[in-house]
């Protein structure tokens, strides 16, 4: 693995491609904190218009978040299938409002606005069920803290590039990510990442030759290694025929 020099390097050198291709997104709160954590929470394991169809169901069918809470989990369960996994989901919100309320009074975070980043993040993973995931998507989004959220995108186009190590899990690679981004970058290269990762690097069928970055990406590079070393063996096998 590089040293933490060189990756630095490296991203500012990605990130200036990122920009070119993508711009440089302004940060703006998108809902309130106990919005943006239930959001997260129906995310999981989802695609974002299922999880924005469970999202604007679940605020259809309930005046406020202590109604949620108080409901028959059946009837929570009901609202969100849409996102699916409503089975695990409900109780989960339910829960996280429960220990909310146990915890502050009444159902608000924005207390966590006085709070350092890590002290906040401590909070909200001792909620059953908040990762790091969730606790920096609340803190990126909602308050514009120093937070760098790693989802599915971001983990695939950060490794593919050799930002993070081949091995390295999604939650590792929230401290890995944070150690060579700038803080202030850490909303538009989540963000960016997440762009590229839908637009031309896909997990599927990544559209090399339309990326700007295959100089820097390790993947490519392999590819690249793989289909060099595959055709003398290809010859020599058509030389037997």
């Amino acid at each position: 693995m590089a040293t933490r020099k060189a990756l630095r390097d490296k991203y500012q050198r990605i990130s200036a491609k990122l920009t070119e291709l993508y711009g440089t997104p302004k940060w703006r709160p998108r809902y309130a904190p106990v919005d943006e954590l239930v959001d997260c929470i129906l995310s999981q394991s989802t695609t974002d218009a299922n999880r924005d169809r469970a999202f604007a169901a679940l605020k259809a069918r309930f005046p406020n978040w202590e109604s949620v809470r108080d409901a028959p989990t059946e009837a929570v369960i009901e609202a969100i299938r849409p996102a699916g996994l409503a089975n695990q989901k409900a109780p989960r919100i339910q829960k996280a409002l429960r220990y909310i309320t146990r915890e502050r009074g009444s159902i608000t975070l924005d207390f966590l606005a006085e709070m350092d980043t890590a002290a906040a993040k401590a909070w909200l993973t001792a909620i059953d069920g908040v990762g790091p995931k969730t606790a920096a998507i609340v803190l990126c989004f909602a308050f514009g803290k120093p937070a760098f959220p790693v989802d599915t995108h971001v983990h695939r186009v950060s490794q593919r590039l050799g930002l993070i190590g081949e091995k390295t899990s999604a939650e590792a690679a929230h401290a890995e990510l944070e150690a060579i981004i700038p803080p202030e970058d850490y909303y538009p290269a989540h963000l960016n990442l997440i762009a590229h990762g839908r637009t031309l690097c896909q997990a599927r069928k990544p559209l090399c030759e339309r990326c700007p970055l295959t100089d820097e990406c390790r993947y490519f590079q392999a590819q690249q290694r793989a289909s060099r070393h595959a055709k003398p063996k290809l010859a020599e096998e058509d030389s037997n025929l």
